[in-house]
C-alpha cells in the first residue's frame, strides 16, 4: 500500500498562511501607525468639538458684550507634570466677567533647573460643556516655551466666554467656569 505524503503544500495551506500572514502583518503595521497619530488626533477632535473641555481659538475679538445676561466667574489652575523642573502657578486672581467681555490673565513659570528646559501646555475647562464656548485670543499654550536655568516667564491668556453660552439649554446654567494648565516637558 502506498502511503500519500499529507503536507500543507497539498491544500494550498500555504498560501493560506502566507495570505493570514501578510493581512496580520498589515494590522500591526496599522495599529502601530494609529497608536502614533492617535493623540495628534485626538487633540485635534477635542480643538474642533470642544469635547472634553477643550476650549477654542477666536478669530479676532469677541462678537459683542452680553450686559443683559448673568456675567461668569473664571478661575485659574496651574500644574506641572513631575517630569518637568518648573514651578507654574497662576499670577491673576479669579474674574467675573459679562459673556462677550475680553479679559487678560497671567500665569507664571519659573524654570527650576541648572539647564534649559522646554515645556507644551495643555489646557482644558470644567465642567467641559463650557468648552466650546472659552474663546482664546492669545495663549502662550499655542507654542513651547522655552526657560533658561533660574528663568521666569510671565504668560498671558487673552480670552472672552463666547455670549451663547446663555443661549443654549445646556450652559444656561454655568455660573463659574475653571481654566486649568498642565506643563509637560517637551520630549524633543
Amino acid at each position: 500500500m502506498e502511503k500519500v505524503a499529507n503536507t500543507s503544500a497539498d491544500f494550498g495551506l500555504g498560501d493560506k498562511n502566507r495570505r493570514t500572514g501578510i493581512v496580520l502583518g498589515v494590522v500591526v503595521l496599522a495599529m502601530v501607525g494609529l497608536a502614533f497619530a492617535s493623540v495628534p488626533l485626538y487633540r485635534l477632535f477635542c480643538q474642533v468639538t470642544g469635547f472634553g473641555g477643550t476650549t477654542q481659538v477666536a478669530e479676532g475679538s469677541a462678537p459683542y458684550v452680553a450686559l443683559d445676561v448673568p456675567p461668569v466667574s473664571v478661575r485659574f489652575d496651574a500644574n506641572v507634570n513631575k517630569k518637568l523642573p518648573w514651578k507654574f502657578e497662576a499670577m491673576s486672581k479669579p474674574v467675573t466677567l459679562a459673556p462677550g467681555e475680553e479679559t487678560v490673565i497671567t500665569y507664571r513659570a519659573t524654570n527650576l533647573a541648572d539647564v534649559p528646559t522646554t515645556g507644551t501646555a495643555t489646557f482644558n475647562v470644567t465642567p467641559q460643556k463650557a468648552g466650546p464656548y472659552f474663546m482664546k485670543i492669545e495663549c502662550f499654550c499655542f507654542t513651547e516655551q522655552t526657560l533658561q536655568p533660574g528663568e521666569s516667564m510671565d504668560m498671558p491668556v487673552s480670552f472672552f466666554i463666547d455670549p451663547d453660552i446663555r443661549n443654549e439649554e445646556n450652559t444656561k446654567d454655568v455660573d463659574e467656569i475653571v481654566l486649568s494648565y498642565t506643563f509637560f516637558a517637551d520630549l524633543d
